[in-house]
């Protein structure tokens, strides 16, 4: 099935490409979700048409993502867990945590824009990276410390 991409999908391409998927991924997630449209002469026409509209509009989030960056750079969160031995935590953090932890210094930040490739489950600093825009990524420190 072929398909023009509405918005950026990962590992599949960037809004406005044209790409060939499988019929179930196409019909059951991509065109549901209006993140695709289905490849005909209209549709096709259309895109050419939206390009500029697509790249003025690509251009506009890429900005607003550099200046929530620039923001975000400074940032630092502390999170407190309870401890078991060794300094394990009893659970985790995760994405959501560390989102729920940035709004509460006022800073909105998406919990899927935050890249954790695994939970932290023990005690420390660490840097976590924030993809804002397929371009632009911020870095934050966490520290996760051991509630008193």
């Amino acid at each position: 099935m072929k398909v023009i991409l509405r918005e950026d999908v990962e590992h599949l391409g960037r809004s406005g490409e044209l790409v060939t998927v499988k019929d179930g991924f196409g019909r059951n997630f991509l065109i549901p979700y209006k993140k695709a449209v289905l490849a005909t002469e209209q549709n096709l026409r259309q895109l050419e048409h939206e390009r500029a509209v697509i790249a003025a509009r690509n251009a506009k989030l890429k900005g607003a993502a550099e200046e929530q960056a620039k923001k975000i750079g400074a940032v630092q969160v502390t999170i407190r867990r309870k401890v078991g031995e060794q300094d394990k935590l009893y659970g985790s953090v995760t994405a959501l945590d560390i989102a729920e932890a940035l709004a509460a210094q006022s800073v909105q930040v998406d919990r899927r824009h935050i890249h954790l490739p695994e939970p932290i489950k023990a005690v420390g600093q660490y840097e976590v990276e924030l993809r804002l825009h397929r371009d632009v990524t911020a870095k934050i420190k966490v520290e996760v410390a051991a509630e008193a």
